[in-house]
């Protein structure tokens, strides 16, 4: 046990304890006796406390053990006179203090001119003058060298048009191959055109809200384009098959967005990031068991083509300016939030049908025929999206969701929101047999 009082002691307090650990091991005795302080260089110095007599026993042993293995470790070096010393006489007990940078080697100067007998900090046995004036290590200067071909060197020589260049789907060899495999898949990935029939408790106008919420979702966490057509592609499949409460329809689009945002982004945000935009409506766990249930109704299918990816690979095949890119994705994104009418169509035809009203609104072209032998698709068959698409720009400024419009507002996509869609006359005249 400590005692409550404190203690000073010195080199010289050590020597007298050592005396009376002696004296206890030929007697003994289990008393251990605290001296006045008579050295003030060091008054300032202070221990825990006394140690009681209950303890005595213990310590003396410890100590004596630890006397004997010392003796025992320097006979090795300097034989059974320092053992003998060692015996007799233990080492001070002293506290190291660290020094600022230069101090160390100062102090060692100072240590070695004094005389042994007048300096608390030396060693018994003497240390060898060697050590003692033993000089810290210099400081190498060594300057790295990467002129050599090393594999640790990194190449920062690709900018960034090549590494664009890279893209798959710019191979051209493999261009029609992953178009026709992108066919193939929205195919089976289409959820139902008519399942907002069968919800007993939501509507369209509830799932726009949510959509129209996504946008913002994205923007406020800077998400890829991508990420919000995967995710509103996750919430009709998951909405196809389960019916679900107007209470829960928001958890449903939450688990959505953070699985398009797991397997689109390359930092996606963390579920509490989640849990946060909804006002903490819902807790983790429901968030967490939300995904797991729509990967099971998804059957762990998430790579589903999007109007996004078709748009892409329209704009590498047909070149445009990019005013008709930004005006082709803000027609994409309004198809997103109204369920009716655009689920009965392709990711493919809504995407071709934004190409063409985004031409005969900015340019005045409408559907090259190069992209006429690559999808297949001609004005006549993409006639119906087309209509439906543009009645959607028209009523874009009166709809009740307003994000879509307020993203695309930006510099960053040219303001093409706010560019008046032509008027029917004009665009009969260019498509005399569409409307």
């Amino acid at each position: 046990m400590f005692g409550a009082s404190q203690v000073t002691v010195t080199g010289d307090n050590s020597e007298n304890q050592e005396n009376v650990l002696s004296r206890q091991r030929v007697a003994g005795k289990n008393v251990l006796e605290n001296q006045e302080n008579t050295n003030p260089k060091a008054s300032n110095r202070t221990v825990l406390g006394v140690l009681q007599n209950a303890d005595n026993q213990r310590i003396t042993r410890v100590q004596s053990q630890r006397a004997t293995k010392q003796a025992a470790s320097c006979s090795e070096t300097y034989g059974q006179d320092c053992a003998g010393k060692v015996g007799a006489k233990l080492p001070a007990f002293t506290i190291h203090v660290d020094q600022p940078d230069g101090a160390c080697s100062k102090r060692q100067h100072a240590s070695a001119a004094k005389p042994e007998s007048e300096n608390p900090l030396a060693l018994n046995p003497p240390v060898k003058s060697s050590l003692v004036n033993r000089q810290p290590l210099s400081t190498i200067e060594c300057s790295m060298d990467v002129s050599f071909d090393s594999p640790m060197v990194l190449d920062m020589s690709i900018n960034e048009a090549e590494e664009n260049k890279c893209l798959v789907n710019e191979v051209p060899d493999y261009a029609l191959d992953i178009h026709k495999y992108l066919r193939e898949m929205e195919l089976k990935s289409r959820p139902k055109a008519g399942y907002m029939l069968k919800q007993p408790d939501i509507t369209n106008s509830m799932r726009a809200i949510l959509v129209d919420w996504l946008v913002e979702v994205g923007e406020e966490y800077k998400l890829h384009s991508e990420t919000l057509y995967l995710a509103v592609n996750y919430i009709d499949r998951f909405l196809s098959s389960m019916s679900v409460l107007r209470g829960k329809l928001q958890l449903v689009g939450t688990a959505a967005m953070l699985l398009a945002s797991k397997f689109e982004e390359i930092y996606p945000p963390e579920v509490a990031e989640f849990v946060y935009i909804t006002d903490d409506t819902y807790t983790k766990k429901q968030v967490l068991r939300m995904e797991h249930l729509v990967l099971k109704v998804l059957s762990f299918d998430l790579a589903a083509p999007t109007i996004n990816q078709f748009l892409t690979q329209y704009f590498l095949h047909q070149q445009v300016n990019k005013k008709v890119e930004s005006l082709s994705l803000f027609l994409g994104e309004l198809s997103l939030v109204d369920s009716d009418p655009f689920l009965k169509y392709l990711p493919s035809v809504i995407a071709a049908a934004a190409m063409i009203l985004s031409n005969v609104t900015i340019t005045g072209d409408t559907w090259p025929e190069s992209l006429v032998e690559l999808t297949g698709y001609t004005l006549e068959t993409l006639e119906p999206c087309i209509k439906d698409l543009y009645q959607t720009y028209l009523g874009a400024p009166q709809h009740a969701q307003q994000s879509v419009r307020e993203k695309y507002k930006a510099a960053q996509y040219h303001g093409v929101s706010v560019i008046e869609p032509p008027k029917k006359l004009t665009l009969a005249s260019r498509l005399n047999f569409l409307l």
